[in-house]
């Protein structure tokens, strides 16, 4: 960050200096609005990925053949690469492939978003704007996982297919006793003289349904920032290196950025399905 500082001229006036301050903000910074709409640096950069999907998609589907080439066996390649190792987390690779669309839908957004960060220009092409006496520095893009808006919508939208999922799995009696037991309440009266332990063993039963529900809650919460925060850390390390020497300094850790990236992508992804998983499982006994 380059400071700016205030002198005074010979009349006594404060005069503002030419030095342009670049903040790393916790939030993504106004582009423009259309009318009371703001557009944002990190929704220019999701707008920007998710152009770059549709037309990618067009294209390999436009490319596709019963002989594959050596483009497209890469491309399966990697696929049956993500099969293997989703299936060590569904358990199965019929369960895979039911949420593999979803799932590679997130691993590929977030994971583009994420390198789309770190690509020149992003964070050092933008405009600058005068507040507060001093002029700011604002890119026109950023990484759209270092707004933590994005990655709170993504949570909450995994979170939701997961619950969904499980409604239409195991039904929506068996799946709402998961959180809020009214079978184990109803059973109480009817087994309390066969075997008395059902007035201690049902209420736990109904509380531990309870924590289930602030289960869900964290779940959100942990996704998000998880996300959020690795992102955000690796913009301020670049930035940092780049302060300190601009020429060579920066480039281990713009390669440690491309792993961070592709880890978090692919963490989050296993997560979702993770929980998928877990919802369209019926509750053991």
């Amino acid at each position: 960050m380059i400071s700016a500082e205030q002198s005074t001229n010979l009349t006594g006036e404060k005069v503002l200096n030419t030095e342009i301050q670049h903040h790393h903000t916790l939030y993504a910074e106004s582009i423009f609005k259309i009318g009371n709409f703001s557009i944002t640096n990190s929704f220019l950069n999701t707008l920007l990925v998710i152009f770059i999907v549709i037309a990618s998609s067009i294209f390999f589907k436009s490319k596709i053949k019963m002989i594959p080439g050596k483009f497209q066996n890469g491309v399966e390649m990697i696929f049956e690469l993500l099969l293997d190792v989703f299936d060590s987390v569904a358990g199965s690779r019929k369960r895979t492939l039911k949420f593999f669309p979803i799932i590679l839908s997130f691993f590929v957004f977030i994971l583009l978003n994420n390198w789309l960060g770190l690509l020149p220009g992003v964070g050092s092409i933008g405009k600058v704007v005068l507040e507060h006496n001093e002029k700011i520095f604002i890119p026109f893009f950023r990484s759209g996982m270092a707004d933590l808006n994005t990655t709170l919508a993504l949570a909450l939208i995994g979170v939701i297919i997961s619950h969904i999922f499980g409604i239409i799995t195991i039904g929506t009696w068996q799946y709402l006793n998961k959180f809020i037991n009214i079978k184990a309440l109803l059973e109480i009266p009817k087994n309390i003289i066969k075997d008395p332990t059902v007035l201690i063993i049902n209420p736990i039963k109904v509380f531990v349904g309870l924590l289930e529900i602030i289960g869900e809650l964290a779940k959100m919460a942990s996704l998000s920032f998880r996300l959020f925060g690795n992102i955000l850390a690796g913009e301020v390390l670049v930035a940092s290196m780049i302060a300190i020497l601009a020429f060579g300094l920066p480039i281990p850790f713009m390669f440690l950025e491309i792993l961070v990236g592709l880890v978090q992508a692919l963490i989050f992804a296993m997560l979702i399905l993770t929980y998928l998983t877990m919802m369209t499982s019926a509750e053991e006994h």
